[in-house]
């Protein structure tokens, strides 16, 4: 699996997606599984730093009402970032898992990209 602190892929050959035709430069799909991984850990950050400044606002403003409020939507922030980590790592496992067939399907070109899955025994083929 391909993180973050591996950011010096230097891959200039060209990949097909399987059957597809679909023809991209090798560096692509790292890109793309370098963004998702982004996603994945900026936007829960986020969305609970937001969160505890609103909740923050409502305890220096220091009615009861606010607070409540402000309670509330640190809890559905918090809710919102954990499922938004849980539903990308689920989509990255449930395609690795189901493309693990040698048929050059279109979920083999999912892999390719969401886990960076590239090489000749993937649904990226090297042209």
């Amino acid at each position: 699996m391909y993180f973050l602190a591996d950011l010096s892929i230097n891959d200039s050959s060209s990949y097909t997606c399987g059957s597809l035709g679909f023809s991209f430069p090798g560096t692509f799909p790292y890109l793309v599984h370098t963004i998702i991984i982004i996603i994945q850990i900026a936007v829960p950050i986020l969305l609970v730093i937001f969160g505890m400044l609103d909740m923050g606002k409502a305890v220096v403003a220091a009615k009861e009402d606010d607070i409540k409020k402000g309670q509330q939507t640190l809890i559905k922030r918090i809710i919102a970032a954990l499922i938004v980590f849980f539903v990308i790592l689920i989509v990255q496992l449930l395609i690795g898992f189901v493309s693990g067939s040698n048929e050059n399907s279109v979920l083999d070109c999912f892999d390719c990209f969401v886990n960076a899955n590239v090489g000749d025994s993937s649904g990226c083929i090297k042209q």
